[in-house]
């Protein structure tokens, strides 16, 4: 699997190197822009697909946590089990002695002298004209501590094994995604390097731009609208129709915005649901969790939870949600959610525009 993501990889980035952008000059800046936002539209599909697989990783050991769950809880009920089996069995020697003992020549004692198992006691016994009440009882809790024993055994075990194995495979997807995305990051940075000064002077000029823009805003007498989720789209790719939802309940989880805030600038983890790296699905269970709210560690699973909540009516802590439920983050108002959004990045700000928009799925109120 890694040896053909390599050369898959390799075989990408040597087309790319191959196939510049047409129309432009090869060593001007036009020409340097066209190659970087074809390597950055290459990383964008790659984390679209590393998403799913992280998620898809999360969501695997999600269920593999709950079988070790189960099994240890199965393991305690097994011990209660086998207690009761033996209380059961033991009653069951005496009863089968007492008549061996009476000498009864009846058909109950046949059956116990021609079994050759304790099995054929048990299905002997049960058939036998001349069973007491008591005894009966006795036989079918043997019969049925048997039973649980052996069924939860083979059923825990089966699941284990597969879920261990989904495990695995999840996390091979998952490395050779990531093996593709670093080539496409060294490509990227190959290219950086060659136009760097021409960004360094971009960067100034920008920074320039927006000083004069807040001197500006700050000269307007009239108060400033708040661009709604929706507007804050125009020119990106066309958003999907407002959703025609009935109205949620109000936001009670407000302030996890602020928790969340904490963390910007933490760096994206794989699998990561601390201080020390998040992902997308780990840093919402993360911060919720803060709150007293349990939050499995996947974006589908989290998207099951709370009331549906239109784009128009989104309010602070709401969860949002992209990519085929690949990625999710928490809205923080005016048209912004925070995330840890992919390999490479930190927990930061974006808007619901652009490629958010377009990969929208929905939301979920808490």
């Amino acid at each position: 699997m890694q040896r053909r993501a390599r050369v898959v990889g390799a075989a990408l980035v040597a087309s790319f190197v191959v196939a510049p952008a047409a129309a432009a000059e090869p060593g001007s800046l036009v020409f340097k822009q066209a190659q970087a936002q074809q390597v950055l539209a290459q990383i964008r599909s790659l984390d679209s697909s590393l998403s799913h697989a992280i998620e898809s990783y999360n969501l695997a050991n999600e269920r593999l946590g709950q079988i070790e769950t189960d099994l240890r809880e199965n393991r305690r009920e097994l011990t209660l089990a086998r207690e009761n089996l033996l209380v059961a069995e033991r009653m069951l020697a005496r009863r089968l002695t007492a008549l061996y003992t009476n000498g009864r020549g009846d058909t109950t004692l046949d059956v116990v002298l021609g079994a050759e198992s304790l099995a054929d006691v048990l299905d002997g016994i049960e058939t036998a004209d001349r069973v007491s009440n008591q005894d009966a009882i006795v036989l079918r809790r043997v019969k049925h501590y048997r039973r649980v024993i052996q069924t939860r055994r083979v059923q825990l075990r089966r699941a284990r094994i597969v879920q261990e194995r989904l495990v695995a495979d999840r996390a091979a997807k998952k490395a050779a995604i990531e093996q593709q995305l670093a080539a496409r990051q060294r490509l990227l940075a190959s290219v950086k390097d060659d136009i760097a000064q021409i960004q360094a002077a971009e960067r100034a000029r920008q920074e320039r731009l927006a000083a004069q823009a807040r001197v500006r805003l700050q000269q307007q007498a009239e108060p400033q609208i708040v661009p709604s989720p929706v507007a804050a789209s125009e020119g990106a790719p066309a958003a999907p129709a407002p959703e025609s939802l009935p109205a949620a309940p109000p936001a009670r989880y407000g302030g996890v915005v602020g928790i969340a805030m904490r963390y910007l600038g933490t760096p994206y983890v794989y699998g990561g649901a601390s201080p020390a790296g998040f992902d997308c699905s780990g840093f919402i269970m993360y911060v919720y969790a803060q709150v007293g709210v349990s939050l499995p560690h996947n974006a589908a699973a989290q998207y099951a939870y709370g009331t549906p909540v239109s784009r128009s009516a989104l309010q602070p802590g709401d969860l949002v949600f992209f990519n085929g439920l690949g990625h999710n983050g928490i809205y923080i108002g005016g048209g912004q959610f925070i995330h840890s959004p992919h390999t490479g990045d930190v927990v930061k700000i974006s808007s619901l525009s652009g490629w958010y928009a377009s990969t929208w799925v929905g939301a979920r109120r808490l």
